[in-house]
Order: C-alpha cells, then sequence, then structure tokens
C-alpha cells in the first residue's frame, strides 16, 4: 500500500529525517514513535505531500507520490494533524462535509444522499453526531480532534495519516478511537500510520512500529520488538520497565520515578509489625511491598502493605468466599486495594515465626499449618471433602530488591521447604497412605520491599533461597509440632 524508499526532507535545506525505508500493507495500523525532535510529524508531512522530500521515494499503490494531483491525493489520503491552528466558524456537520469535497462532482458539487449518510455515519462513529448543529467555537479540544476525525473519514480513504491522534482525548475516547481505527483496518482494509507518544497505547493496537531517533530509523519492528528496555531508555533517555499487559500478549512499559531520599531509607521488616489474635494474624508493612501470592483476596501480582490470615471454622462454606472474604476485611477497616487476605481453619495461636538477618538483607517468615487435609499432588485421586482443619500458609516477607525470577523462584523453594518439612514429620496422605506434598488449600505470599541489595534469583543454590528455605523448613516443622500438640 505504501512503500518508502531512503527518505530525506526537512526545512530550508536542513535534513530532519534522513534515509527513512519502511513499507506498509493494506489494512495494518502502523506507528511512528520517537522522541521530541526526532523528525515524526516532518516525517508524516512528507507522506501526505504537504512537505517535499530531499531525497528518495515514497510510492501509495504502486505509484509516486509526486504523480498525484490535489484532489487524486484526496481521495485515498486523508491527514488529521496534530493542531489545527484556524477555525471557521462552521458547524460541526459543515466542518464534517468539508470531507466529501475530493467526491463531488460538476460544477456545482451537488450534495447528495450518498454524502448526507456517509457524514452522518462517520459523526456516529467518533461520538460528534450529537453536536452537530454546534459551532465549532462551542466545543472542547478533545470534541474537536473528534470532529476532525470524523472529517478526515468522510473522505473515505483507504489510507488515513493522523499525528497524535488521541491527543486531548479523554481515556474512554482513546480506547474508543483506537478500537473504530482498528475495526476499520481489520474489517475495511483502512489503512492507518499514526504517531504516538503514548508508547502503551502504540503497543496494544499497532501491529508494526518505526522508532525514531535523531530524523533516522532506529528500529522497525513488531512492538515486542520496538519496547524493549534498553532500546527505550536509550532512545527517550529515560527509565523504563517492560511488562506484559495482564489481559493480551501485549507489551506495556512502565516509567520509573526517581526515587527519593525518603524512599531508598533503610528500614526493619520484623515481628514489630506483626499482631495475633484468636481471629486474625496480621503484618502492617510501613511501606507498600511489591508482592506475589495466592491469597483468597490481592493474588497474583501487585504492591500491598496488609497481610491478614483469617482463621475460620472448619465448616466455613460461602458460595462466593471471595466477596465474604473482602467484606470482612473491610469490616476491620483495611483497604482491599492494598491487602493480601488468606484464610485458615488452624488455631492461630499456632503461628511460627522467624527473622533470619544477613549483613545486607533479612527475612521474616510466618507460617501456620494444618495437615487435615493432607495430599500426596503426585497421585490424582477423587477424594471426599475432609472437615478437618487443614491448610498451611506460609509468608516470606523479603527486605531486599528482587527481580521476577527471584519471586517466582521464592516460591517454588518455599514450597520445596514446606514439602520437606511434611516429610520430616511423616505426614500422610490418609487416601492414598503416601507422604504428603502438602494440604489441599495450601496458600503462600512472597512479598519484597524492593529497597537494598537486588537478587536476580532465590533458587536453593543462592543465598537468598538458602535463607528461605530454612527459614520455611524450620517455621513450618514448629507450626506442625505446636497444631499437634493442641490436637493429642
Amino acid at each position: 500500500m505504501i512503500e518508502v524508499n531512503n527518505l530525506s526532507g526537512g526545512y530550508h535545506g536542513t535534513p530532519i529525517v534522513q534515509q527513512v525505508s519502511f513499507s506498509v500493507r493494506q489494512g495494518e495500523l502502523f506507528g511512528i514513535l520517537g522522541p521530541n525532535g526526532s523528525g515524526k510529524t516532518t516525517l508524516l508531512k512528507m507522506l501526505s505531500g504537504i512537505l517535499s522530500s530531499q531525497q528518495g521515494s515514497v510510492k501509495i499503490k504502486e505509484k509516486s507520490l509526486k504523480q498525484y494531483t490535489a484532489k487524486e491525493l484526496a481521495q485515498v489520503v486523508a491527514v488529521l494533524p496534530q493542531i489545527l491552528s484556524q477555525e471557521f466558524s462552521y458547524t460541526v456537520k459543515e466542518t464534517v462535509a468539508l470531507g466529501r469535497y475530493a467526491h463531488q462532482k460538476g460544477l456545482f458539487r451537488t450534495w447528495s444522499e450518498d454524502d448526507e449518510a456517509i457524514v452522518q455515519r462517520v459523526m456516529a462513529q467518533t461520538g460528534v453526531a450529537k453536536f452537530q448543529k454546534h459551532s465549532l467555537h462551542e466545543l472542547s479540544g478533545g470534541e474537536k480532534q473528534r470532529v476532525y476525525l470524523a472529517q478526515s473519514l468522510a473522505q473515505q480513504p483507504e489510507i488515513l495519516l493522523l499525528d497524535e491522534p488521541t491527543n486531548h482525548l479523554d481515556l474512554s475516547y482513546q480506547k474508543d478511537l483506537l478500537d473504530l481505527l482498528k475495526k476499520m483496518a481489520k474489517e475495511c482494509g483502512l489503512t492507518v500510520i499514526s504517531i504516538f507518544h503514548d508508547l502503551n497505547l502504540a503497543g496494544l493496537y499497532c501491529d508494526q512500529l518505526l522508532l525514531l531517533e535523531k530524523g533516522k530509523v532506529n528500529k522497525l519492528g513488531h512492538p515486542s520488538e520496538i519496547l524493549k528496555e534498553h532500546r527505550i531508555n536509550s532512545v527517550y533517555n529515560t527509565n523504563v520497565k517492560k511488562q506484559s499487559h495482564p489481559q493480551i500478549p501485549k507489551p506495556q512499559m512502565s516509567i520509573l520515578p526517581e526515587q527519593l531520599q525518603e524512599e531508598m531509607a533503610k528500614i526493619k521488616l520484623n515481628e514489630a509489625w506483626l499482631s495475633q489474635s484468636a481471629e486474625m494474624i496480621r503484618f502492617e508493612s510501613p511501606i507498600p511491598m511489591r508482592t506475589l501470592s495466592a491469597g483468597v483476596i490481592g493474588s497474583g501480582w501487585g504492591w500491598h502493605r496488609t497481610f491478614v490470615n483469617r482463621h475460620v471454622d472448619k465448616d466455613y462454606h460461602y458460595e462466593n468466599h471471595k466477596e465474604e472474604m473482602g467484606q470482612y476485611l473491610l469490616n476491620n477497616g483495611l483497604d482491599l486495594n492494598e491487602t493480601v487476605g488468606m484464610m485458615t481453619a488452624v488455631h492461630l495461636k499456632d503461628v511460627a515465626f522467624q527473622l533470619i538477618e544477613k549483613e545486607d538483607f533479612s527475612v521474616f517468615i510466618v507460617v501456620t499449618a494444618g495437615v487435615g487435609n493432607a495430599v500426596d499432588a503426585s497421585f490424582p485421586c477423587r477424594r471426599m471433602t475432609n472437615n478437618n482443619p487443614g491448610t498451611i500458609n506460609t509468608w516470606v516477607i523479603v527486605n531486599a530488591h528482587l527481580a521476577d525470577e527471584a519471586f517466582v523462584q521464592a516460591i517454588m523453594t518455599a514450597t520445596e521447604a514446606k514439602t520437606k518439612a511434611l516429610f520430616s514429620k511423616k505426614v500422610k496422605d490418609p487416601v492414598t497412605k503416601t507422604l504428603a506434598t502438602g494440604t489441599s488449600t495450601d496458600s503462600v505470599l512472597i512479598a519484597a520491599s524492593q529497597r537494598g541489595v537486588h537478587f536476580p534469583y532465590s533458587g536453593t543454590s543462592t543465598e537468598l533461597g538458602q535463607v528461605i528455605g530454612q527459614g520455611v523448613y524450620e517455621c513450618t516443622i514448629q507450626a506442625l509440632e505446636k497444631n499437634r500438640g493442641e490436637r493429642r
């Protein structure tokens, strides 16, 4: 659809864009990225014919851009610029209707039923139909942006060029606009080339990305190739962290602000922050901690500062236990957004905890353990519901900075240590009569302060992993012994 070869150009003989080459297929949504001054808008102007190139070529539908008349080009390409400096006292509908000019024929440019239908449709698609009788001067910046988009769509172009189309738009309209463009690209074959400042929106919606740096191509490719930490850090001269979108396989970037002195200060994470009653064990961290957990509330990845292990009766049963647990925490004055909550039928006085301090990090471990629902995970079989108190809940609270791999490995290390403790105490699965590996409702929490020394790994060969393994093993043994002593 579009082929750009060795394109260079700029203003007053000074090349802003230098030797840029890429191609865009029909039906693609193509994003152009780069910091301010990298040549994004200059490149878009050359693609639209507004600015002549100094070198290279642009082909549209296998025909040189220079061979198109202005009207011919307007029937194929529509442009939505970043800022429209002049506004005339037209109504919204009149403004949108200007997009039909390139398709009107004859001396008097007769307005047809098709023209009317197209204008009404694009106004509805962009959410401006309700303003169609209003003057442009009455609209907000975001509303005007949508009007000019409708005008571009009224041209019924095969190619749409946009300069920061989500500029001035509220969050919902940003999504609606890009959803619409993606749908039109997929269903109607519309080819979209757009400049983006928002890396995450570009990563979510674009099929290909072009990253410009000082007027030259830094990288061209799939969003997962472009949105890499080292590349964005270098081109934008800022610190970012790459992560996966929680729902779809798309890369997302998070800006890392410079930490203030108080945010890097050392803290102690120990039993001073732990409180205990017959109903609840509660750890109140002085700072938000990054967490990975299998809690009833706050599961998965997150940032939390309150950890709760709640005692429930062995006959506890609710259709929606998450909702009930959430209400319980709210009734106790806890913020669900900052809390990881677990349940256990074990009496909380049997808790075991231990602080292990090393030269540059510490690990605080809390375990409650019962084996009434002990199972051997290697023997899948049908089981009757067992009402005996069970559940081994394990908290591993690390005062250090953990990489994602270290979080996952910490869960593995803690689980291996828990299983070894069950083997040592000869806990058996009552159904299979083999050694149990855990109970049917075990839960685990790994929490890290994300301050101080950085640990890329926490497997059993690392110092951190060995501390976690030792602490979880010893606390699980102690909690099991306390629990069994109560039941004798």
